[in-house]
């Protein structure tokens, strides 16, 4: 209700148990709960009349000595408003009057001082005490009176605190600066004194700065910040990968992928870059993305593994590092429409020798991170806990796992047990894997939950030489298999699978062609 209205009503009535300082209105039907909301809500006196329940339930005048005492809180609030309306005014006009002074205050570069060098943030260890420039975004930026600035500047490199003094932070530019604007600045590298702390253990000490380009009133602030819904951030992800903690895990991200390619790379393996648009399923139709593709159908890939096989009789063991696609509409940290999928194909191998290679890989894989002084951080910033793989890994087939599962009381959700060619979920899974507390690889799994490619097991025809493999705190995080590679075999899993093996013509041709395990 607006005070227009409340300074019309005559009347004002208030309940303290079913009234509603939010939702009541003053009216007999919605009351107020308290007697300072309605002299809120009246805004000036003098005040309508207030009435309340009385003893016998009916509504009373409000007595003049519960009025009395309730105006003087209404009438301390009402000051305190007043005074901070005339403050916040002041302020605003004593605001403007700065900005409209700094419009004539002009900063100039002084060429007397030693040439500056330009450098990134990350360098500035090693030029400490010299001149240097750097650009780069303004991370915050916080002022202290007229004469102090402090801005942190990130130029994807790192974070570096800037002090601007005197002039330097009088300026139009300065007084209007907002986070995420983009500037040069100049100055001297200087280690943080004694009792302070910097990003870096050091700071510049500016002497010229330029204003490269502006940023919007309240910068990223103004569009999210910490409490936003999921929905914003993820409609507004581009600005937040500007904050500290994505752009660690994106460099992070970035150095995975450099140690994967190390560990393949040092292994003899190559790198090659498969097709993502094919005309062929791999892991089922259900989850295909179709799109016409100049009058025939075609599909984002599911994974590159059948176009990486092509390339063993050339170049022996390869992998690639690409994005796959599956349509699948369930919202799980394991069910993504798009991800980076890290594929690798190797001739001549047994499937024990496939186990030890899935062993070494993550091994090195965390080895190398570790050893890396970014990867060390970030890995102890985040999973503090965090214990590398060793060597070597339970190793546990599917059958034996149903046994542990049973004996564990791990049902499913109509309280019965797992039987053989059941698929086994990702919870009862997780369970195994954490009462286990190492890594596990889970082996040769029924042929009717498997693909096409993968053999039959030689001494049992019902299970597939198949293995994910399986961490506590995570579940699954790698799957692999060996390949069907003898002919028949292949052509009689399409048969059973009910595929059209003349799809994939330049698959099978692989078995023709000199196949190998």
């Amino acid at each position: 209700m607006n005070e227009t209205i409340a300074k019309q009503m005559n009347d004002m009535y208030i309940h303290e148990r079913t009234g509603s300082d939010e939702s009541g209105d003053g009216s007999e039907g919605k009351p107020l709960k308290t007697l300072l909301e309605a002299m809120r809500r009246s805004a000036e006196e003098p005040f309508p009349t207030f009435y309340t329940i009385g003893d016998d339930n009916q509504w009373v005048v409000v007595s003049v000595s519960q009025i009395k005492k309730i105006k003087k809180i209404w009438i301390r609030e009402k000051r305190k408003t007043e005074d901070k309306y005339q403050k916040d005014g002041e302020d605003e006009e004593r605001r403007l009057k700065n900005i409209e002074d700094s419009k004539r205050v002009v900063i100039e570069r002084d060429d007397t001082l030693p040439t500056a060098i330009a450098i990134k943030v990350r360098d500035c260890v090693s030029h400490r005490s010299s001149r240097v420039t750097l650009k780069g975004w303004c991370h915050r930026v916080r002022r202290q009176g007229k004469a102090l600035m402090f801005v942190t500047l990130r130029d994807g490199t790192g974070f570096l605190q800037v002090v601007l003094t005197g002039r330097l932070c009088q300026t139009y530019a300065a007084l209007t600066l907002q986070t995420e604007s983009t500037v040069q600045v100049f100055g001297t590298l200087k280690e943080t004194p004694d009792g302070k702390i910097a990003s870096g253990g050091h700071e510049l000490q500016c002497d010229y700065w330029e204003l490269i380009g502006v940023a919007p009133a309240g910068g990223v602030d103004h569009v999210l910040n910490e409490e936003s819904f999921i929905d914003v951030q993820l409609d507004q992800r581009h600005l937040m990968l500007r904050g500290k903690v994505l752009s660690k895990i994106m460099l992070f991200r970035s150095l995975v992928m450099q140690t994967f390619r190390e560990h393949y790379l040092s292994r003899g393996y190559v790198e090659v870059t498969p097709p993502t648009l094919v005309q062929n399923q791999v892991e089922g139709g259900s989850t295909l993305f179709k799109f016409d593709y100049f009058g025939e159908e075609a599909y984002l890939t599911q994974s590159s593994q059948l176009y990486l096989e092509t390339l063993l009789p050339s170049l022996g063991a390869v992998f690639c590092m690409s994005q796959s696609y599956r349509a699948e509409k369930t919202r799980t940290r394991r069910h993504l429409t798009e991800y980076t999928h890290i594929e690798a194909e190797c001739s001549f191998i047994s499937f024990d020798d496939l186990l030890d290679r899935l062993e070494d890989l993550l091994v090195d894989v965390c080895d190398r991170l570790l050893a890396h002084p970014l990867g060390k951080e970030t890995i102890n910033h985040f999973n503090p806990e965090f214990k590398p793989p060793r060597r070597p890994f339970k190793r546990m087939d599917y059958t034996e796992a149903l046994d542990y599962l049973r004996d564990n009381g791990i049902t499913k959700e109509d309280q019965t047990f797992y039987e053989f060619g059941d698929d086994i979920p990702e919870m009862p899974e997780r369970k195994m894997t954490d009462k286990i507390n190492e890594p596990i690889m889970l082996c040769r799994f029924p042929a009717e939950l498997t693909s096409f490619y993968m053999p039959r097991c030689d001494d049992n025809p019902l299970l597939t030489e198949s293995c994910d493999v399986l961490v506590p705190g995570v579940g699954e995080i790698v799957g692999g298999s060996m390949r069907a590679w003898e002919h028949k075999e292949l052509m009689d899993n399409f048969d059973r699978k009910g595929m059209d093996p003349k799809d994939y013509y330049w698959y099978t041709d692989q078995r023709l062609y000199g196949s190998c395990p």
